[in-house]
């Protein structure tokens, strides 16, 4: 429900607050905004009687606003610029609009690009756009309205979509190990290659297989495209995901380090903030996702 029109400002005093604060003066304000500094001082001073509030400290030689006018702009500065972003999507994509996605490169790129192409047909009036992460973010601070999470349920102040769990293999070079390995503890005796934004993963790995393994340290690395490089080129042995693992095995690059089935680390998520849940792309992009899983498990 949207609040009682009295705590509407209008597009333009809000805009003339921004302006202010961002440049520092009445006059700055008005040539950016192309109007004459009479003007802007009209919009404030009809925003202060709307709003019954001070925005502006009068007593300073330089115009300056209050604290709580300060924090009104910054929040007006972020609506304005959600607004300008939904008249954009919307003059690009009238019959549809777009779905602003933020994606783990190494899922985006090795298992949400390659089915894209299907969302695409399904909807060819919806726009993905895509953008990477490593690490949960605000979505107040962005442009994304949805997410590709993984691990578990921690990414706080959003609604989740369970997609799959996340098989991982330890792989490595072929010149590396003669053979695969059979004693999960005999893969301490190599170098292991680490993840910056789940560092434990190797702990967990060991820790399933009834190993004894703590603080375990390695090369370090901010993707996993980049571990499994570092992988290939024989730097040492990498947890990667069975749809990345399994092409480089296929492609002669990687082999198992050690015998056996994949393991289970965390879960994939797609989030999103509860005031994006209705929204049409999102709801279609949630949808197809779902038939897509469901085609998997068959």
């Amino acid at each position: 429900m949207i609040a009682p029109r009295r705590f509407l400002p209008s597009i333009s005093s809000l805009l003339a607050l921004e302006a202010v604060d961002r440049l520092g003066s009445a006059s700055a304000a008005a040539e950016d905004l192309n109007l004459t500094q009479s003007a802007i001082s009209r919009q404030l001073k009809q925003l202060e009687q709307q709003m019954e509030v001070d925005l502006i400290a009068r007593d300073q030689m330089r115009m300056q606003l209050t604290p709580g006018g300060a924090n009104y702009a910054k929040e007006a500065r972020a609506i304005l610029s959600r607004l300008a972003q939904a008249s954009i999507k919307l003059r690009a994509n009238p019959d549809g609009g777009s779905l602003n996605l933020s994606i783990l490169a190494s899922f985006g790129l090795h298992w949400l690009a390659p089915r894209l192409k299907g969302f695409v047909g399904q909807h060819p009036g919806i726009t993905v756009n895509l953008q990477t992460h490593n690490l949960p973010f605000s979505f107040e601070a962005g442009t994304a309205q949805a997410a590709i999470h993984y691990g578990t349920r921690d990414w706080p102040g959003v609604q989740y979509l369970p997609l799959m769990p996340k098989h991982v293999l330890p792989v490595c070079a072929p010149d590396l190990l003669p053979s695969p390995l059979h004693r999960p503890q005999d893969l301490l005796d190599y170098p292991l290659l680490h993840l910056e934004t789940h560092p434990d993963s190797w702990e967990q790995w060991f820790g399933l297989h009834d190993v004894e393994a703590a603080r375990l340290q390695g090369m370090l690395f901010d993707q996993s495209s980049a571990m499994t490089q570092a992988a290939v080129h024989g730097l040492g042995i990498a947890l990667l995901p069975t749809f990345l693992a399994e092409g480089e095995i296929a492609a002669g690059r990687l082999q198992l380090a050690i015998s056996g089935a994949p393991v289970t680390l965390g879960e994939y998520f797609l989030v999103w903030p509860a005031e994006h849940a209705d929204d049409y792309p999102l709801m279609q992009f949630r949808n197809w996702l779902l038939d897509q899983i469901k085609a998997e498990e068959c």
